[in-house]
């Protein structure tokens, strides 16, 4: 099964892109279900019809998807939430708003990602489209499954042995529900199944991140940021969208100093992303709303494109430790040693290449470092920090 993400800042037309790229996969004949993870959903205004919780067909060999928290607790997390309605109820609180603050944050979204693992197993669609949550609740949700991995296989054993040894004792004392062999099973059972997504997510060969961008500078230096992180966390981004682009064929002076913005902006784009593919969507003259409109969209931004496809192999950057200190690796083809200059600016990197610049966001690992040395190793250019 395919999996293609969309992230980008809140308001950069991510479900559009979304709706367009499963739209369009359906198209030529592949099973594709668009799933929702954005608390505020959108996906059905997009298409311009109902869509809920379960998958719902929307066109011909397209489905849909907006997860309903209440209906993922009811699923998943009941044994979790019973619990923790127990304990709010202890502390005196009544029932509804018990019941609100056991939703914890991030329940919503990490349910949706849960979902990858399920339709991966069970082998229903080709391809699955995720239209993300903005930007930083993605990084999060990404970022979680390492930390449950870790949690799991260092910290979980021993409360799980802790508790079965203090439970006898306590309940002479106290009427406070305590966590059981049950409760522990399923935190253990999700956990398991994060694991699996996240095995999912960082295969290259079957999932990809796509960022949103629109051609603003605000907008530009997030969407940095998260690819940066996002190939920290082990990610692969294979693309770049950059959404409503002023047509050429606008004449009213009135826009002249936003294209002239624009123009700058894209010169920027191509510094902080290249060499990945940079796939344009103009701004439309309507609304992009109904399959009509998300099939011309899907035109400009794909063309003769298969939209499911790989469409960067591998990794433009990563980061690493080695020896007590972090490596941080560009991909650089076809670049001679003496071509390239260096120069640090705060959390920005900037890599010159002869007229051509690379601007990297550090993660603040390396911000605070100084670099000590650049090697090129083949087509790769190794910088290592203090």
């Amino acid at each position: 099964m395919r999996t293609i993400l969309y992230t980008g800042k809140g308001g950069v037309g991510k479900t559009s892109v979304a709706a367009a790229t499963a739209l369009r996969c359906a198209q030529q004949g592949q099973r594709t279900l668009v799933i929702s993870t954005d608390a505020a959903h959108s996906l059905a205004d997009s298409f311009d019809v109902p869509i809920g919780p379960e998958p719902r067909e929307i066109a011909p060999l397209l489905w849909g998807q907006e997860v309903d928290v209440y209906h993922e607790i009811r699923m998943h997390w009941g044994t979790i939430q019973k619990y923790l309605l127990g304990v709010f109820a202890w502390r005196g609180l009544n029932e509804i708003v018990a019941e609100e603050m056991a939703l914890f944050p991030g329940m919503e979204e990490l349910s949706s990602l849960l979902l990858i693992t399920r339709y991966d197993q069970q082998k229903e669609f080709d391809v699955v489209v995720i239209d993300c949550a903005p930007t930083g609740e993605t990084l999060r949700l990404l970022s979680f499954p390492e930390m449950s991995r870790w949690w799991l296989k260092n910290i979980f054993p021993i409360q799980r042995k802790a508790y079965q040894f203090i439970r006898p004792m306590l309940r002479p004392f106290t009427d406070m529900p305590l966590p059981d062999d049950e409760l522990f099973d399923s935190i253990q059972h999700i956990f398991s199944e994060l694991d699996a997504m996240h095995e999912i997510l960082t295969d290259p060969t079957r999932s990809t991140v796509r960022l949103v961008v629109n051609p603003e500078k605000m907008v530009v230096k997030e969407s940095q940021r998260t690819f940066t992180y996002l190939n920290l966390y082990g990610y692969s981004v294979d693309a770049v969208v950059v959404n409503r682009l002023f047509p050429a064929t606008i004449q009213d002076h009135y826009f002249d100093q936003w294209k002239a913005i624009q123009d700058r902006n894209w010169q920027l784009i191509e510094e902080c992303f290249a060499p990945l593919p940079i796939l344009r969507a103009p701004l439309f003259a309507e609304e992009i709303v109904g399959t009509r409109m998300l099939s011309q969209l899907a035109d400009q931004l794909f063309r003769a494109q298969d939209p499911s496809a790989v469409l960067y192999p591998g990794r433009v950057q990563t980061v690493l430790k080695e020896d007590g200190r972090h490596i941080l690796s560009l991909l650089l083809p076809l670049v001679s040693k003496d071509a390239i200059d260096l120069r640090q600016a705060g959390d920005e990197l900037v890599v010159q290449v002869g007229n051509q610049r690379r601007n990297v966001a550090l993660p603040r690992a390396l911000a605070g470092l100084e670099v000590a040395e650049a090697k090129l190793v083949g087509d790769e250019l190794r910088i290592f920090f203090k």
